[in-house]
């Protein structure tokens, strides 16, 4: 009874949570829960905007999450995402709380079956070969016995011991020149790229060659530069690659002029033979690099260590940058709507103008003006026709009424005097009484003298 009378109290008077409380005690518990994770899943809904940023969504058959990888490890990447890829991606489960979203926040992401380094040497090799860098048409023909030679290399490394001692057995009057630049690490391409161009600046060569020993696809990276081909590509001397064993191929090696499986190789391809080789080169044995990874594997165990007990300030920085990312897409969504809204208002007060411009009224008026002049012309023209006939018409009949006519024809008026009345019967006067007839031409004062009626005559 005890027990039910406690639980029917706290059904009385929950907790309640407002919105962003509750998201805050689910990200805390997320996010302390799963701060480093390791997934695999396939590739969808790739972006990367102009902030550098990284945005995806990881997949498999059943689910889904969202990821970011934000600028600062995306650089890292030697390989660009791509949707459909599968990859095995690390970093910590975060909460964006404007959204109510969780999501992945990466930091390293690897393609599956294949090596992020192989990777990015295949895009590359593709991007450059849609570009026409390894054409063969384009490649210039290596001088046959060149007596001047720019080695480009490491002048401590073994390749241009190599070199140089084929060289010296085959045909040592050559002229070699040694300059000398970094072949492995981030900045070996740039000194590569400018050691190319002193040489065409500066140097009288027959040929260049550029070339180092053997070691990984990490060690050789700097080789499959982008900028170290386009750099071989503009070079006015013809470039002979030689990187690695023959079994090493880099992005150098396409585009150069020449190709040459080993640095050796490449003295080999440069002179004639001056005396049959009776031994060939061993292989240069690889560098070891346990020690390394040791190390390596040490001190990442020693940073993850320290991690937890420190504050990671890329939260706060990755609900920022996707915050930012958001503002900016609606923002420029804005615009666009705000610019086509008045381009249509514009349009529509631009046509509205032009139907009540001055110039258009004034056309229609005078139209209607003209029309109704020529109406009114048409209009006059006849009824001044109507009425001249009425008056021909009018005319003739008075001229018929009209008793000076009658008089013309003989006959004439009789009219009693001093009255002036017309007689029409001879009961109207008697004898002695005047009266004056009206003849066509001229008139008669007269005296009756007698009067007669008409049975008598």
């Amino acid at each position: 009874m005890e027990e039910t009378l406690v639980l029917s109290q706290e059904n009385l008077n929950p907790k309640i949570y407002t919105v962003t409380q509750l998201t805050e005690e689910i990200q805390v518990i997320i996010e302390e829960r799963f701060d480093f994770v390791w997934v695999e899943g396939e590739i969808s809904n790739f972006s990367a905007p102009a902030s550098g940023h990284y945005y995806m969504v990881l997949k498999d058959e059943k689910s889904q999450i969202r990821a970011v990888m934000f600028r600062l490890q995306a650089r890292y990447l030697r390989f660009l995402p791509e949707n459909g890829m599968k990859v095995i991606a690390q970093g910590r489960i975060g909460i964006y709380a404007p959204r109510g979203e969780y999501q992945i926040i990466l930091d390293y992401l690897e393609p599956m079956g294949v090596g992020a380094l192989a990777l990015a040497f295949e895009q590359l090799k593709k991007k450059l070969a849609g570009q026409g860098i390894f054409d063969e048409d384009i490649k210039k023909p290596l001088p046959y016995l060149p007596q001047r030679v720019a080695v480009i290399t490491s002048p401590t490394g073994a390749a241009i011991r190599d070199f140089l001692n084929v060289i010296r057995r085959r045909f040592a009057n050559i002229n070699i020149t040694v300059v000398p630049v970094r072949v492995q690490g981030d900045e070996a391409a740039e000194d590569m790229v400018k050691a190319l161009q002193i040489v065409n600046d500066k140097l009288n060569v027959d040929v260049i060659v550029l070339t180092r020993g053997g070691g990984s696809l990490e060690d050789l990276w700097a080789f499959n530069e982008e900028k170290l081909a386009l750099a071989i590509r503009r070079s006015q001397i013809p470039v002979v690659s030689a990187v690695g064993h023959e079994i090493d191929l880099t992005i150098s090696d396409l585009a150069a002029d020449l190709r040459a499986p080993t640095p050796s190789a490449a003295a080999e391809l440069l002179v004639v033979e001056k005396e049959t080789l009776t031994n060939r080169l061993d292989k240069i044995k690889e560098r070891l690099v346990s020690g390394i990874v040791l190390t390596i594997k040490y001190q990442t165990q020693e940073l993850e260590r320290l991690a937890k007990g420190l504050l990671d300030p890329r939260k706060r920085l990755a609900d920022i940058w996707m915050r930012l990312d958001e503002i900016h897409s609606r923002l420029f969504r804005g615009i666009n709507l705000i610019m086509r809204d008045r381009w249509t208002r514009l349009n529509t007060q631009g046509r509205s103008l032009l139907l009540h411009s001055p110039m258009h009224i004034m056309s229609s008026i005078k139209q209607q003006l003209d029309f109704q002049k020529t109406s009114l012309a048409r209009t006059l023209k006849s009824r001044l026709g109507e009425k001249k006939m009425a008056l021909f018409l009018l005319e003739k009949r008075m001229n018929d009424l009209n008793p000076l006519s009658i008089l013309k024809r003989g006959y004439s008026i009789t009219r009693k005097l001093p009255e002036e009345t017309v007689l029409r019967d001879v009961s109207a006067v008697k004898k002695g009484d005047q009266v004056q007839v009206l003849l066509s031409e001229g008139g008669l004062k007269c005296r009756i003298e007698k009067v007669e009626s008409d049975k008598k005559i």
